[in-house]
């Protein structure tokens, strides 16, 4: 006998997370609806190892001395780095710069899987989450951004969220370069701190404009008052500078009776007197007014696609048009608190990615959905219900014999080629144990044959799903045996008939319950 000392325990690694049929399901049924509005748009799909070397994922390691930061990493025979994935954009990349040849020009391309951080795991922050892409590269101009930001409303409506419930907030890493440097933040000597400053505006939503103005001073105390909870050192700027940096990114909001275009007019005149005298600056701006219009002449108003300065995305990463999903609706989380989900995908320009590659310019901009989390944000909505996924129809071993077992998996073959999931009990328990495993596995019906229906040619059909209905109005022990809810029998050349009709009535039933 084992020494129950000496098993080993079994223990899901931290930051990981085990994933349920329903929730496989409801993933599949998203990626479905959000791969059909990639492919209305023209693209095409591709993947990549979940392996890289672990130098082509450039600027995503903090470190070259330290490779295993933020990454998996190992190294193979030849001693060179390996990583596993940080994302699906730098493969991609890599894959574009080693077959620029081949591959038409721009190349419009999406992609979906699992990528991996090396990272403290804490709540909602995983080691291993899934994302889905979509990529232009090759076009220069910001109407690739443009279609980008109509792809990602595109896909939030086609998922069943209604305008008023999303939105696709979009920035330009070029207006914020130029706010900073029109406030004296300029140059590589400061580089650290206008990180720090990214930083404090992508909070805004969490600790809002009188929490972003402290990171932007002194700092911020996590309790709200001096001494209470963590410090968090700021950027050290003077009012003046936060003043004119806020400024930039609360700007104008519509008033009443103002049309749209009147709006983005004056926020755009705002906007570039905000950035006066930084050619950079003035850039952005430029190219978010031909983003506005853009979107604007192919019918995706404000409601849908809404320029907004306080957009931080990828600070070391992005060098254009940046944007982000956000859905507006109050949504219940896991424990049924009301919640704003806040941003569930995103992404912008970035040019300088393949062209670390290529040694010449390789413009790009794409974004990504983060999966899990969108996943869970429709399921909360009610827009991912799987509820209607019935197990597979279960075939009783009542006989354990050859003879009997072939005769089983034959009538489960007939099931199977009239589309019916059905399988065989494969364990060693008796019908009690065989009941309750069909139970468990969420199965309509079963079907019994014991030596009685088998010399008769019979079988017998037990609906599950009426049973259990029928078994809360009966209270008679003797009056339930007598009953035999819910069960039939059929001649065996009938068996796919009625379990068809099983079906189709649990079918009927769960509409009407709808």
């Amino acid at each position: 006998m084992a020494d129950r000392s000496e098993k080993m325990k079994a223990r899901l690694p931290r930051g990981f997370i085990d994933r349920s049929p329903e929730d496989i399901r409801a993933v599949e049924k998203m990626m479905a609806t959000i791969r059909e509005v990639y492919e209305l748009y023209g693209f095409e799909p591709a993947d990549q190892p979940l392996i890289e070397y672990t130098d082509a994922l450039g600027k995503f390691l903090p470190d070259q001395d330290r490779p295993n930061e933020g990454v998996f990493s190992f190294q193979d025979d030849d001693e060179q780095w390996l990583s596993l994935r940080y994302d699906l954009t730098a493969p991609m990349a890599r894959y574009v710069a080693e077959n620029w040849e081949r591959l038409p020009k721009p190349f419009r391309s999406y992609r979906s899987g699992w990528v991996f951080r090396n990272e403290k795991p804490g709540p909602g922050r995983f080691r291993q989450f899934m994302q889905f892409d979509a990529d232009t590269v090759g076009t220069p101009g910001v109407a690739a951004d443009a279609e980008m930001a109509m792809m990602m409303a595109d896909v939030m409506e086609a998922l069943g969220i209604k305008r008023g419930d999303y939105v696709i907030r979009v920035n330009n890493r070029k207006v914020l370069d130029g706010v900073l440097e029109a406030i004296g933040l300029g140059g590589d000597e400061n580089a650290g701190r206008r990180l720090t400053v990214l930083r404090a505006i992508d909070k805004l939503d969490k600790f809002g404009p009188e929490g972003v103005r402290l990171l932007l001073g002194a700092g911020r105390w996590d309790g709200g008052k001096e001494g209470e909870g963590d410090f968090t050192k700021g950027a050290g700027l003077s009012e003046e500078q936060i003043n004119r940096l806020v400024g930039s990114f609360m700007h104008l909001r519509p008033n009443a009776g103002q049309s749209d275009q009147d709006y983005l007019s004056a926020f755009f005149e705002d906007l570039r007197s905000t950035v006066v005298d930084t050619p950079i600056g003035m850039q952005g701006v430029t190219e978010l007014e031909e983003i506005a219009e853009l979107c604007r002449a192919a019918g995706y108003g404000p409601d849908r696609i809404k320029i907004d300065p306080s957009v931080v995305r990828g600070l070391e990463y992005y060098t254009g048009p940046v944007y982000e999903a956000e859905l507006l609706a109050e949504i219940p989380n896991e424990e049924g608190q009301i919640v704003r989900f806040g941003s569930v995908g995103g992404g912008g320009r970035y040019d300088g990615l393949v062209s670390r590659f290529r040694g010449e310019p390789v413009p790009a901009t794409g974004f990504s959905i983060g999966v899990s989390r969108l996943m869970t944000a429709l399921k909360n909505l009610g827009k991912l219900d799987t509820s209607n996924v019935t197990g597979p129809v279960v075939m009783l071993a009542m006989d354990k014999d050859t003879e009997s077992l072939g005769r089983y998996q034959r009538m489960v073959g007939e099931l199977r080629q009239a589309g019916i999931r059905a399988e065989m009990y494969l364990g060693g328990a008796g019908m009690k144990a065989q009941m309750k495993y069909a139970d468990r596995r969420g199965a309509p019906c079963v079907i019994i044959q014991g030596s009685s229906e088998r010399e008769a040619g019979e079988v017998q059909v037990k609906d599950l799903v009426e049973g259990a209905r029928l078994a809360q109005e009966v209270t008679d022990n003797k009056e339930w045996r007598e009953s035999r809810p819910a069960q039939f029998s059929v001649r065996e050349g009938q068996l796919v008939e009625a379990v068809r009709g099983v079906l189709e009535a649990q079918k009927a039933e769960r509409g009407r319950g709808a």
